[in-house]
């Protein structure tokens, strides 16, 4: 308790704001001022009055807040912490595509680098990619960088034509319909609730499927007392603060993004203790071209989002 005290007097000292993704540790969502998925976050960062943003989350959270608030100190609780995902498609690959197919719309999920985003028409996250890529008027869309979240909305968008590509979770992806199998076997009877991220095999055998919000969510209207869950571990801090009376299981062992996990409450304290210091931490500073062309698809997003 003393470091989350700690935590909210420097908070308040330094005008800082912490947003912290589900899949951080507990202490840390429970030192935050927001908790969420990607876009809910990306909404927030656009709200907040302070000064300073301290993001607890991988590195493409830190830059869609500096991109949504260029006038604002965006700070990363742990400035190494990345997303493999983020680096999985290329300019060359996007500029091929959309020479191919001029009126292509190139949809970027927001898990991906402020270049790959500078080089797209619209972000997406997994709580909002179905209803965006209706309300485009493209019929060719290029889905970037997540080929299984690509497939989960091509599937619900039977009526555009999708060209997919091959990027990937590698926490999701590894999640595998043996496991699946393995887990009902261990708690039969149990609804599986699962990340769009994961394979085709593993969203066709489960009960649920829909972003970590929409699972949160889903849990809690559920009259079921006990769950399966396909994603990362560190929802269940939120699963279980708005279910005291409900138990959620993983399908498996380690669903754990280490990336994620480089997000400690000592490493909030840290950067917090430094801003204003001699040891000023790191900021998230972004070219100012990929700034501009880079921030266009994020309010996209937010517009299409409504």
């Amino acid at each position: 308790m003393k470091k989350l005290e700690q935590v909210r007097e420097q908070k308040k000292q330094k005008d800082v704001v912490i947003l912290a993704h589900y899949y951080a540790d507990g202490d840390v969502q429970a030192a935050a001022d927001y908790v969420g998925d990607s876009y809910a976050l990306a909404r927030k960062a656009t709200q907040v009055e302070q000064k300073n943003i301290l993001f607890c989350g991988v590195s493409f959270m830190g830059e869609s807040a500096k991109l949504l608030n260029p006038d604002k100190n965006v700070y990363m609780a742990e400035p190494t912490a990345d997303c493999p995902m983020a680096h999985m498609a290329d300019l060359e690959k996007i500029a091929r595509v959309r020479a191919e197919y001029p009126d292509v719309a190139v949809v970027c999920y927001v898990n991906s680098t402020a270049e790959i985003k500078a080089a797209s028409d619209v972000c997406v996250t997994s709580s909002n990619a179905v209803r965006i890529v209706k309300r485009l008027e493209n019929q060719k869309i290029y889905f970037i960088p997540d080929q299984h979240l690509a497939r989960f909305v091509a599937r619900q968008v039977p009526e555009k034509h999708f060209i997919f590509h091959d990027g990937f979770c590698p926490l999701h992806a590894q999640i595998s319909k043996k496991d699946i199998v393995s887990a009902r076997e261990k708690h039969p009877g149990l609804p599986v609730l699962t990340h769009p991220e994961c394979p085709q095999e593993v969203l066709d055998c489960s009960d649920f499927v829909g972003s970590t919000a929409e699972i949160i969510a889903y849990a809690a209207e559920s009259e079921e007392k006990e769950f399966l869950i396909a994603t990362e571990t560190g929802v269940f801090y939120e699963l279980e603060r708005q279910n005291p009376g409900k138990t959620f299981y993983p399908v498996k062992e380690c669903q754990i993004c280490p990336d994620m996990k480089k997000n400690t409450i000592d490493q909030v304290l840290k950067v917090l203790e430094s801003i204003g210091s001699d040891h000023e931490p790191e900021q998230v500073i972004l070219p100012e071209k990929i700034m501009e062309d880079a921030r266009k698809p994020l309010e996209e997003m937010l517009r299409l989002a409504k």
